[in-house]
């Protein structure tokens, strides 16, 4: 995810291994769609795209383990390059060659066109990071990046430091609007919230030169407070 200066997108991986707290919990969910994704999929290669990736534990986290480890072809796309050293280093020692980890803009369209349109398209940790538009903008160009029957699985926290309107419902209803159907989403007792949506509808042509977001900062949008 591209770097934004009032916070250390490093550090924020580190509450991931604190038991209990919200980010191990969103983990632990993004992590059971992942493998209800590999699980339900039709035999043969798949095709993983993840986008602001950090440290991509969400995914090596799975494939390291999981039987169809061999039929994923990944590209993980993530800005810092302390957190791809991460990932790098986490593939490699999962055993996960055909994981690709880049150092560069997860807005850019271009990123993705040689795997697309994927089976899996992981969208954490961006909704909350980005004006309501460009969540809207995003989630348009899922039609373009999903293959037939794909999922996404995305992120979005349900409450704000301003007590700003739950977007949840909103972003369930801009997937379904285009064609996807909701397969799961996290309950409203939690902050933090986790959905996934299949692709029911026909992919769009890709679009390699577009641009599908600005990355603001969940610190700029709201003021400090845990995203």
């Amino acid at each position: 995810m591209p770097v934004v200066a009032s916070r250390d997108w490093h550090a924020w991986h580190a509450d991931y291994d604190r038991p209990g707290s919200g980010l191990a919990r969103r983990l632990g969910w993004v992590q059971e769609r992942i493998r209800v994704a590999l699980d339900t999929a039709s035999p043969g290669p798949l095709r993983v795209i993840s986008l602001c990736a950090g440290q991509g534990r969400d995914l090596i986290g799975v494939l390291e383990t999981h039987p169809r480890r061999l039929d994923v072809t990944a590209r993980l796309v993530e800005l810092d390059p302390r957190n791809t050293d991460v990932a790098r280093q986490l593939a490699a020692s999962a055993g996960l060659p055909q994981v690709e980890v880049v150092t560069g803009d997860a807005s850019l369209t271009r990123q993705y066109a040689s795997l697309t349109p994927a089976d899996l398209v992981i969208a954490c940790g961006l909704f909350g990071n980005m004006t309501n538009a460009d969540v809207e903008r995003t989630i348009g160009y899922c039609t373009q990046l999903c293959a037939v029957g794909g999922t996404v699985i995305w992120t979005r926290g349900r409450r704000w430091r301003d007590g700003g309107t739950d977007l949840v419902p909103q972003v369930c209803a801009w997937f379904e609007e285009r064609g996807f159907e909701r397969q799961w989403v996290s309950g409203p007792e939690f902050a933090q919230c986790c959905g996934a949506h299949v692709f029911r509808g026909t992919p769009a042509p890709l679009d390699p030169d577009a641009v599908m977001f600005s990355f603001v900062g969940y610190d700029e949008l709201t003021g400090p407070a845990q995203a």
